[in-house]
């Protein structure tokens, strides 16, 4: 009998993609692939790419140029390009990059075995070419569902769930899915479910929300590659929430373009306020957070569920962009300093610890000076936990492109520097303010170093409440026990110190703990 084929994924870009991998390794060890950490100990080396801007197809390419030569010494006998920018650029990729030997789209998801196996064993698998997929959906989000089942849509599953009642999860019941799964492999959601497979483990996951964006923002390239917008069923968020529970998953991160409006293809757009208490109830789930949210779709009721379920993170991450009216509008996008400063005062004055981060573009055509000064004038009042700054680019297709007045780019490279140097400073006076606050940290490395000594970030490490995975810094804890320091365990701190946008924090005993002293 010969041996299994072998693969690797290796995954760029956001935590989408992450999703969209843990599918693609779902249905490949359902087909009876092994999967290996390391693309150098695979046939067939996947890589998942990111198309969102120029840094990160830069990225993509030189992780798919270093899996290639992994082909003159190493066991690797194929690279293939999945993701964004596959999907984003299909034939002109492969033309342009001859070592990619395949670029597959989504509509390739469902049949990714048979794809690499074609590919590994020498023959060709064509390329696609790229075609806009918001036109692939109805323009009326409620004719959405019933057209999606021939869509591909990756995380959604190949068919969409049926049910209409409230949440969904009574109506709901768990599919059966292929028999004879491998340990690990379970279904994920839907009537014929993605099967979803853990990738690299740990006590936090995302959960796919919905895919897509109606969204039009001028400088964004995504809606066209990844559609419109359409919503997972709430039954399927569900039971993929209780299979990753039962995997050991504490924190669950909900995650698509824009979470803000999920539901309002289901005919409920406050679908997302009644669907957070059903998550926050799983068992063996502790927190459940929220990321990419749009302000000028947060609303009242959403803030209040945000701010006061138990076991629901009161986290914020708002899609600001910029706080220049003129800016913002040229963007088409909406808001101002004044209002945005309101709405961080409004979810404030419910959570006063909420964690809040957000992203702003620089350079955007058009922008003043002036502009520049609005904008940091709002980042100085806004006292947010987490600032990504990014120089604007042309991205292919957007509407942006076509815009006059650009800035030079040495000017966009000084603005960038500019606010990127104000946001390290803001961020980390905002971390020193929570000096002396209590925290509670989700233990994610047990670690073994000591403060101040050589090794300090080999402290037991973790996250709080007001910090997403990867991205906001974390929580080094001092005293914990190795009792204590368990990864997946949820610990009580206070915050002594801080290192950048990193806290200290004096690991706190449990009651029962305190008490076997």
């Amino acid at each position: 009998m010969p041996e299994p084929r072998t693969v690797a994924l290796v995954t760029l870009g956001c935590a989408r993609n992450e999703v969209d991998s843990e599918e693609l390794a779902g249905r490949l060890s359902a087909d009876g692939w092994d999967l290996v950490e390391d693309a150098a100990d695979a046939d067939v080396a996947v890589v998942n790419t990111c198309g969102f801007v120029e840094a990160a197809k830069k990225d993509s390419v030189d992780a798919l140029l270093e899996a290639n030569d992994l082909k003159d010494h190493g066991r690797t006998q194929a690279v293939v390009a999945v993701g964004c920018m596959a999907e984003r650029y299909g034939k002109e990729l492969a033309e342009a990059l001859p070592e990619a030997d395949g670029v597959l789209g989504f509509d390739d998801y469902a049949q990714i075995s048979d794809r690499l196996q074609t590919i590994v064993s020498g023959g060709i698998h064509a390329p696609h070419t790229p075609r806009d997929r918001r036109r692939l959906l109805p323009l009326s989000p409620a004719a959405r569902q019933d057209a999606g089942a021939s869509v591909a849509l990756p995380g959604h599953g190949e068919h969409m769930a049926s049910d209409t009642n409230g949440t969904g999860a009574e109506a709901y019941e768990a599919p059966a899915g292929p028999v004879d799964l491998p340990v690990g492999v379970a279904p994920a959601s839907g009537p014929r479910p993605p099967l979803r497979r853990r990738v690299h483990g740990g006590p936090v996951a995302s959960v796919k929300l919905a895919s897509g964006c109606d969204r039009r923002c001028s400088f964004c390239a995504i809606p066209s590659f990844r559609g419109s917008f359409i919503s997972r069923r709430p039954a399927d968020v569900l039971n993929e929430t209780r299979w990753l529970a039962d995997q050991g998953v504490r924190e669950i991160m909900l995650v698509s373009e824009n979470n803000t409006s999920y539901g309002k293809d289901l005919g409920d757009v406050r679908l997302l306020e009644s669907l957070l208490p059903e998550l926050a109830s799983v068992t063996g789930i502790e927190r459940v957070r929220v990321s990419y949210l749009q302000p000028a779709e947060l609303r009242p009721g959403l803030i209040d569920v945000l701010t006061g379920t138990d076991k629901v993170a009161p986290y914020f991450d708002l899609s600001f962009q910029h706080s220049a009216p003129g800016v913002l509008r040229a963007m088409r996008r909406f808001g101002d300093t004044d209002s945005f400063l309101q709405l961080l005062a409004d979810i404030r004055a419910k959570a006063p610890q909420a964690g809040v981060r957000s992203n702003f573009i620089v350079g955007f055509p058009g922008e003043s000076r002036a502009d520049v000064a609005e904008l940091e004038r709002f980042l100085g009042a806004a006292r947010l936990d987490a600032i990504g700054v990014f120089g604007y680019s042309d991205e292919d297709g957007t509407e942006a492109c076509g815009y006059e007045d650009k800035n030079a780019p040495e000017e966009v490279a000084e603005r960038l520097e500019r606010v990127s140097r104000l946001a390290e400073e803001l961020t980390a006076q905002r971390a020193e303010e929570r000096i002396g606050d209590s925290v509670r940290v989700l233990v994610e490395s047990a670690g073994d170093g000591q403060p101040g000594g050589a090794d300090e970030s080999a402290l037991p490490a973790g996250r709080a409440v007001h910090q997403a995975p990867e991205t906001d810094g974390q929580v080094l804890l001092d005293g914990a026990t190795p009792e204590m320091s368990v990864v997946g365990r949820i610990l009580e701190a206070k915050v002594v110190a801080t290192d950048g946008v990193d806290l200290i924090a004096r690991a706190l005993p449990s009651e029962s703990e305190e008490a076997g002293r």
